[in-house]
């Protein structure tokens, strides 16, 4: 072999060594090491898991207007009693009310297929679920999987939720009653999946949901890669159709996804009220990842509640983003205790945002219960670094609030680091840094002029 040849095989040799110890080196915020499984993303490969079950070979129709539920469950039925397969949505639209998916059942769609949700809320029965970080009896979503261990749902092509309806009631009945709650006007979600381990949703598109869009309760190692979701936000407003809500899970990865919705994009969720650490329905969420997505429009591109009790490791990364109303949001509940920490902000490009970071406190829905106001909610280790964007305010924080309901209550900031930032804000609110408790600005520029 050539010197020079050895020398190219040296370098080659090196570069493998050093990407695989950048690899072995990457940890979450708290210093523990990233396991290799957020790395490992495969699209899903429905030849491997069994028997495709076309759902037109079994008495559906290529028909928008007329309901097949009862069809639908009967091939996902057939599927599981035969030892599991995949259910196959062809091209067309095929109209559903819920759907509840079984030991060993997976959904894939075609290009050009639809499976749409009615919009007749009684096709949607009332079952014990999640919602709104409590543990009660709710609609039923249109995709349901409850305990099913290695659940997939893929191909090219679309859930819709077809929530037009639901929307124009919602704000119809917000009009005539301006305190109605998020569940009063009844509604069904996209997707509920819960009690669930290695989960994947890979490819297909997720629109128009009625209400949330892709619920994650109690689940572990969750992947979400190439997903489109999106609920518009005029001209008619589709309330509260967050893109992924994710309650009291362990090791969720969102990876090139795009996510537009009249909510939050993702939300942080896992309970609320007084004694909301102490239920054992509700739970934290621990290592998540958000990573490579495109965002439009939404009210937070990453939002903690507002009902949330404990998150730890989050971390959003190489992102692009536009016409989000803030980039990071911790919601502050003065009846519920929180725990907010070690969360990693990074390089992010951006546009036509609201606010770079808000913390505030939140009383939406505020309910003590009969009780007084007691602990203090925490939000630390938080690091924003190398990221570049236009917004209307960067430094939306405070801890205080004039409700009334609230007092006596506190909030405890502690640990920020803002390093390599570059704002443009139209309007530039000072940054007071004795809100938080230890907190290092390196090289923050807003509007051309080093702050720190």
């Amino acid at each position: 072999m050539t010197t020079q040849k050895i020398r190219i095989a040296l370098l080659f040799m090196f570069a493998i060594t050093l990407n695989l110890t950048s690899f072995a080196k990457e940890v979450f915020p708290d210093g523990t090491p990233i396991p290799d499984w957020f790395r490992q993303n495969k699209p899903t490969d429905i030849s491997k898991l069994g028997k495709q079950y076309r759902i037109t070979d079994y008495n559906l129709t290529n028909d928008s207007t007329v309901i097949q539920t009862k069809f639908l469950q009967a091939v996902i039925d057939k599927a599981h009693d035969n030892g599991g397969g995949v259910v196959v949505i062809p091209k067309g639209t095929f109209l559903s009310g819920s759907l509840f998916f079984k030991k060993g059942t997976h959904l894939y769609l075609e290009e050009g297929g639809k499976l749409k949700g009615s919009d007749d809320i009684s096709n949607f029965p009332l079952v014990m679920t999640r919602m709104e970080g409590q543990t009660l009896k709710y609609f039923a979503a249109l995709v349901n999987a409850d305990g099913l261990d290695g659940f997939t749902i893929s191909g090219k092509g679309t859930i819709d939720g077809n929530g037009l309806r639901y929307w124009k009631s919602f704000w119809l009945r917000r009009a005539f009653n301006p305190n109605t709650t998020n569940m009063d006007e009844m509604r069904p979600r996209l997707l509920f999946i819960s009690n669930s381990r290695n989960v994947q949703l890979s490819g297909v598109k997720l629109i128009n949901s009625p209400f949330w869009t892709t619920h994650l309760y109690k689940c572990e190692n969750v992947k979400l890669l190439d997903l489109y979701i999106y609920s518009p936000e005029k001209p008619v407003k589709a309330p509260s159709t967050d893109a992924v809500d994710i309650d009291g899970c362990e090791n969720v990865l969102i990876k090139n996804c795009y996510m537009s919705v009249n909510d939050d994009a993702v939300a942080l969720k896992g309970g609320k009220g007084p004694h909301a650490d102490k239920d054992p329905n509700n739970g934290g969420n621990q290592n998540i990842i958000i990573e490579d997505c495109t965002y439009g429009f939404c009210h937070g591109a990453l939002t903690f509640g507002s009902e949330s009790i404990h998150n730890r490791n989050i971390i959003l990364r190489r992102i692009k983003i536009n016409h989000a109303e803030r980039l990071l949001w911790l919601k502050m509940r003065a009846d519920t205790p929180q725990n907010y920490e070690y969360v990693l902000v990074e390089d992010i490009q951006g546009s036509d945002i609201g606010n770079f970071i808000f913390i505030r406190p939140w009383t939406q829905f505020f309910d003590l219960k009969g009780e007084q106001i007691s602990g203090t909610s925490y939000a630390s280790n938080i690091t924003m670094r190398n990221i570049k964007l236009n917004c209307d305010n960067f430094f939306n924080v405070g801890i205080a609030d004039k409700n009334s309901n609230t007092q006596g209550y506190k909030s405890k900031l502690s640990d920020f680091r803002f390093e390599n930032i570059e704002v443009t804000a139209k309007h530039f609110l000072e940054v007071d840094a004795s809100i938080i408790e230890n907190f290092k600005l390196k090289n923050v520029i807003v509007n051309k002029k080093k702050l720190f």
